[in-house]
């Protein structure tokens, strides 16, 4: 889709004049206006035309103006997943082009993986309780070397972790999406070969998208067919994995889990998920790091740039 605005307003959840490289307002006619999802909106919500969604809000907070976006041509999410903004996209007008943050988060959600992974694995957690009780807890713990590695979701974050598997000396790394196809490091499988797939794996990452599709793709079948010992490790979305079955699992010890998102999220105070044997739980922090405000500025800025130069915009997921 191209896109060009005359005189519009371009919604920010980071204010214009710490975004370097924005098209000038009066060379573009844009008009920046700042809102990070306040009670209070910057300004009518029909004017604008670019909407830049607020980071990790929430769905409500996401959705909230689109309804009276009636200008609307572009939205653009900050986060990989989407799943946040389409409960509103039946509000929008004909169109409007929708836009991840592909090449913002892969980087910080690799990293987080591969911490998750080896925390779990090596017995990260463990030790640190041994050290609160003052407790020397020496034996061996399973390896990263030689384990069999399923990455379910293999799209530019799938991509990222296997990059930083590589010098780990995995016995191999399988491949997993919606549709199969050929990579220059091999073949990806369909999500219907998950069954044939899981038994063969050591650990088992999630780095899909939330779509009706993999709502709950890991149910009480999946966790099943996962060998006894073997680590499920989420980076995608708590929906992904039905909470109730992944619970049974790992309270029988036969299974481990590291996730960084929980459904329900925020993971409320008294949740059994808290305490589950062999369960390590980080904060939805996958995108949370040092990392994403540079990138995210640079992609907003590239974006605009697009944008007021009619040209068309990159990361484009849908249009309405």
């Amino acid at each position: 889709m191209t896109c060009e605005p005359n005189t519009a307003d371009v919604w920010l959840p980071i204010p214009a004049d710490e975004i370097d490289g924005l098209p000038g307002p009066g060379e573009s006619g844009l008009r920046y206006r700042f809102w990070d999802g306040g009670p209070d909106f910057p300004a009518d919500p029909a004017h604008c035309a670019f909407y830049v969604v607020p980071y990790m809000k929430g769905s409500e907070i996401a959705v909230r103006p689109l309804a009276a976006m009636t200008s609307l041509r572009a939205v653009q999410t900050l986060s990989a997943g989407i799943d946040h903004v389409t409960p509103g996209l039946g509000s929008l007008p004909p169109g409007v082009s929708l836009c991840n943050a592909k090449g913002v988060h892969e980087a910080s959600t690799a990293e987080l993986t591969l911490a998750l992974i080896l925390a779990s694995l090596r017995g990260i957690p463990g030790f640190v309780r041994g050290q609160d009780a003052e407790e020397w807890r020496a034996g061996f713990y399973p390896a990263l070397a030689d384990k069999s590695v399923l990455v379910v979701g293999y799209g530019s974050i799938g991509a990222a972790i296997e990059d930083r598997l590589a010098p780990f000396e995995c016995a191999r790394v399988v491949r997993v999406a919606r549709s199969a196809r050929t990579t220059a490091r091999g073949p990806v499988h369909p999500f219907t070969e998950l069954p044939a797939l899981l038994p063969g794996a050591d650990v088992v990452v999630l780095s899909t998208p939330l779509t009706p599709e993999t709502r709950h793709l890991v149910d009480a079948d999946f966790l099943s067919r996962m060998k006894d010992g073997a680590l499920l490790v989420n980076v995608a979305r708590g929906p992904v994995v039905d909470t109730s079955a992944l619970l049974k699992e790992v309270e029988t010890g036969r299974i481990t889990a590291a996730l960084d998102v929980t459904d329900p999220e925020p993971l409320p105070a008294g949740h059994p998920l808290w305490h589950a044997p062999g369960v390590l739980i980080s904060p939805h922090v996958g995108g949370s790091t040092s990392a994403f405000m540079p990138r995210a500025k640079r992609l907003i800025a590239g974006q605009l740039r697009r944008f007021a130069a009619g040209e068309g915009l990159e990361n484009v997921l849908l249009t309405t």
